[in-house]
């Protein structure tokens, strides 16, 4: 009964907070409360597996999946960089970016392999249960996953490489496409499977041996049907989760507000004595952003004719689905090092002009040097870390049914090492130009809801 109490308390907090992965690790509990109070401690001895299983189906936060996502896309690159090289076939890595010639091909989101992964490591999992071998076995068996997903989808995008390069573009496309991806999944499966053949052999016996169900003692299975009626515990989870349904149809849920704020193309271009001009984002990345509102620009000043880039995405409810995506995830996979990062002080700017603290970033691309300042904004607060602003998004969407925000990310070139001094010289001044004009295009802690949402509800 507490274990179900707990979890519906937990996932109150993640509707309120719209933070989806929370209610939906609060449902598991449910299901592991009710089984404890259904079966006792006893009885989960025998269901700890299915339980335990039941957290495979649950997706990872978005912005462990992000990183997770960058990097499995930059290794897989290299890796299937190498196996094109094997085909004698030449080719050029920069980022996700591979480079044919004729052809370049983005490794996307979808061939980072996570698809893979997530699938391959539960089937993994139940491989290891129903594999009847010693303890490291097993644990090789589930861990050995991971590897197999990277390898085999990076040995994907190398024969992908290789059949764009002889055979033209379509084989990157379509059925063809995906009708590879299965294939490698079965692939992985295969090897699998092949492993556990080798830990039979091991054991010198055969694989329909050694891989099966081990089914509990009779005597153990009165733990699961040990009273006749329902007991206390279970009359009392199951009415407390009745009461929690009701209650949830009930009670309008309110959307989160949306501030009123100037649109960021409202922006002026002329600064002091900055002058900018505004960029246009493909909609290919937008699609995958799923941006609210975005500022794309370049601006620079006469007296220093080097340029300071601006990126300004804002989102008006940031979710598991959309919300802004780190630069430390997104630069690698165009290709930057990062070969610095601290944190910085600009005295004199932010919300209470007492100073903010920003991400600083050195990045490099072959000759290429890069500055980058970053940081989000996020309800009157300027935040460095991605996990604060996951925290916020959470007590704020709870207190004050607001999950708006955005990122403000500066990038200015440096040429060399000599050159950076005068790139942090030249993004404090930015800052100090726009920082003031943020205010009408960023939400602060104060806000008025927009008219047409003060009382919507859903």
């Amino acid at each position: 009964f507490a274990l179900v109490a707990v979890a519906l308390v937990i996932n109150a907090m993640g509707l309120m907070s719209a933070v989806v992965t929370i209610s939906e690790y609060a449902m598991i509990l449910v299901i592991w409360g009710l089984a404890l109070a259904a079966a006792g401690a006893s009885g989960m001895r025998l269901l700890w597996v299915p339980l335990v299983y039941l957290i495979f189906m649950v997706p990872l936060p978005n912005f462990l999946e992000t990183r997770m996502t960058t990097g499995l896309m930059l290794l897989s690159s290299e890796i299937g960089v190498q196996v094109i090289r094997l085909a004698g076939v030449p080719v050029f890595l920069e980022g996700n970016v591979i480079d044919l010639g004729t052809y370049k091909l983005q490794v996307a989101e979808a061939c980072s392999g996570m698809r893979y992964l997530f699938p391959l490591m539960s089937f993994g999992f139940l491989s290891a249960v129903l594999f009847r071998g010693r303890w490291w076995q097993r644990l090789i068996l589930f861990l050995a996953t991971v590897p197999l997903t990277i390898l085999m989808n990076s040995f994907r995008i190398g024969v992908i490489g290789i059949l764009v390069n002889y055979f033209g573009v379509e084989q990157a496309e379509g059925f063809l496409h995906d009708f590879e991806g299965w294939v490698v999944f079965m692939a992985c499966v295969g090897l699998l499977f092949i492993i556990i053949w080798i830990f039979a052999r091991m054991e010198k016996q055969g694989f329909l041996q050694i891989f099966g169900l081990d089914q509990p003692a009779f005597a153990d299975l009165r733990y699961l049907v040990r009273h006749s009626r329902p007991t206390k515990p279970i009359l009392a989870a199951t009415a407390l989760l009745a009461v929690t349904v009701l209650v949830t149809l009930a009670v309008p849920r309110p959307v989160p507000i949306v501030p009123e704020r100037a649109p960021l193309s409202t922006m002026p271009l002329r600064i002091g004595d900055w002058s900018g001009r505004e960029e246009i984002m493909d909609q290919v990345y937008l699609d995958v952003l799923k941006l609210s509102d975005y500022l794309l620009a370049g601006f620079s000043r006469p007296t220093d004719p080097a340029p300071v880039g601006l990126w300004i995405a804002y989102y008006d409810a940031q979710t598991q689905e959309a919300s802004p995506h780190s630069p430390q995830a997104c630069l690698p996979g165009g290709g930057w090092r990062i070969n610095k990062l601290t944190e910085h002080d600009i005295p004199g700017v932010g919300p209470d002009g007492s100073g903010i603290r920003v991400n600083r970033v050195e990045i490099a691309l072959g000759e290429q040097r890069q500055l980058v300042y970053y940081w989000f904004a996020q309800r009157g607060r300027v935040l460095t870390s991605e996990y604060l602003v996951k925290w916020y998004i959470f007590q704020d969407g709870l207190t004050q049914n607001r999950t708006d925000g955005a990122l403000v990310r500066l990038t200015t070139p440096v040429g060399d090492s000599a050159g950076i001094p005068e790139g942090d010289a030249r993004l404090e001044a930015f800052v100090r130009a726009i920082d003031p004009k943020l205010n009408y295009y960023l939400p602060g802690a104060t806000v008025t809801p927009r008219a047409d949402d003060r009382l919507a509800v859903r």
